[in-house]
């Protein structure tokens, strides 16, 4: 049974850091295009970042670039995102998906592309 499992989040402060973690079992990793997708409060959920190939090639939302690290610990069927300078609007409930992409080169952030999802950790961002 394919399962992720994210964690790490929490509250933090404006300008502070955070690693969500994305765990997969019953699958590699390596074959699928991993998204990271966060949803604000009264917001539709939107894309972060997302990795595929064995290359590990990434891809982040304009929100968040050169602020976010996608990374990918094979050995582990780990994907994290390591965020930082965090903003308040950095704050809502992230969540990782996947979808099957053995030959991919390119990933991409529409929620429609991805066919597993976890439930999802919050993250707030507050003084």
């Amino acid at each position: 049974q394919l399962q992720l499992v994210e964690s790490g989040g929490g509250l933090v402060q404006p300008g502070g850091s955070l690693r969500l973690s994305c765990a997969a079992s019953g699958f590699v990793l390596n074959h699928y295009a991993i998204g990271w997708f966060r949803q604000a409060p009264g917001k539709e959920r939107e894309g972060v970042s997302c990795i595929v190939g064995f290359d590990g090639i990434t891809y982040h939302a304009d929100s968040v670039r050169g602020r976010v690290t996608i990374s990918r610990d094979n050995a582990k069927n780990t994907v994290y995102l390591q965020m930082n300078s965090l903003k308040p609007e950095d704050t809502g409930v992230y969540s990782c998906a996947a979808v099957w992409a053995p030959s991919a080169t390119s990933c991409d952030l529409d929620l429609s592309t991805y066919d597993y999802w976890g439930q999802g950790t919050q993250v707030t961002v507050s003084s």
